[in-house]
């Protein structure tokens, strides 16, 4: 009976205060940095209170699982001074801690970096935030991003999602710092503008719009080269390359007022469109995913926007369940 209730006490949720401190010492006192006088103090929090042991046992448990931060022994072994992103090791952590076992099966799924982004968006989703120079960044759906300011830049880490980007003044004195925007392609450098950055859902490309003046893209190859593009222009580029500009699409910004706009798409581009706004799965069987659609249609209810589709097009809207949809060719009408 006592290792029962232990149990049950080992999965009482943990306050969420005493879990970022739990997380703040264990991130100090594993990054190899942590002085006699923060040892000292971390031994005193972890008496001070029988919660603060149990959360300092349940990050320790969860480092060791998931290897957030180094373990002090192996910090020693490598006989070099390793360095601790201490603030990404306490945002992981944190949601570590905190997390419910249910949503296990998420976070093996999703990259740490998206789930522990300083900004993020849900499905159907989008945000607009003001950052510490005036600039404005409207968040897209199910999107995910960092912010890094300092003495020397001003970057963004575009993780998942699309942004629209309008920069601010640099407000730091003293030194330029140049307005990026980061993905695993690549970067894009501000030149006093207005932009929209979206990677795609395959991570195979990341998409830039210009709106306003213009941007530098510099892929992340160092052999490749850099290229502008200006307002009215948009392009898309991988770690090596960067395609022929074009003329940007006139509904880029469209989803900041949540309205999806199409003109004689495939239907099949509609639907895997349509899934970026929805829980769970939407799909197109091959039949009809050549059909074509075009429309203006309100992101805020995609179940109306699936329901009306048989009134338009040759289709029929098949619900396995809530969240697994299937757009098929209507069943033939019997013979009388």
């Amino acid at each position: 009976m006592s290792a029962i209730l232990s149990n049950l006490s080992e999965d009482r949720p943990i306050d969420r205060a005493v879990a970022r401190e739990a997380a703040h010492w264990l991130a100090c006192m594993y990054g190899g940095e942590a002085s006699a006088e923060e040892r000292v103090a971390c031994e005193r929090w972890r008496l001070a209170h029988p919660e603060h042991e149990r959360a300092w046992q349940r990050a320790q448990r969860l480092n060791e699982k998931f290897g957030v931060v180094p373990a002090p022994v192996g910090v020693q072994a490598l006989g070099r001074k390793v360095r601790v992103d201490r603030r990404q090791a306490v945002k992981t952590l944190l949601l570590l801690m905190t997390v419910a076992p249910v949503g296990y099966v998420t976070y093996r799924t999703t990259p740490w970096h998206e789930l522990t982004a300083d900004y993020r968006t849900a499905k159907g989703e989008h945000r607009e935030i003001e950052l510490a120079d005036g600039s404005r960044i409207h968040l897209g759906t199910a999107t995910s991003v960092d912010v890094t300011f300092d003495g020397s830049q001003r970057l963004l880490r575009l993780h998942a999602g699309e942004i629209l980007v309008t920069t601010g003044a640099d407000t730091n004195a003293g030194s330029y710092r140049p307005f990026t925007v980061q993905t695993k392609h690549g970067r894009i450098r501000a030149l006093g503008t207005r932009f929209v950055v979206r990677k795609d859902e395959e991570d195979v490309r990341t998409r830039v719009s210009v709106l306003e003046h213009a941007v530098e893209i510099r892929p992340q190859s160092s052999d490749s080269t850099p290229m502008i593009v200006r307002a009215g222009q948009q392009t898309s580029f991988d770690a090596v390359s960067i395609a022929d500009s074009q003329t940007a699409d006139a509904h880029v910004t469209d989803w900041t007022r949540g309205v999806l706009v199409v003109n004689s798409v495939r239907l099949i581009d509609f639907a895997t469109e349509l899934n970026r706004y929805r829980k769970g799965l939407l799909r197109c069987d091959d039949a009809v995913a050549d059909l074509r659609i075009t429309g203006a249609f309100q992101l805020n209810n995609t179940d109306n926007i699936l329901n009306a589709l048989p009134d338009t097009l040759p289709v029929e809207v098949l619900y396995r369940t809530r969240y697994w949809v299937t757009l098929v060719q209507p069943a033939a009408t019997p013979k009388s």
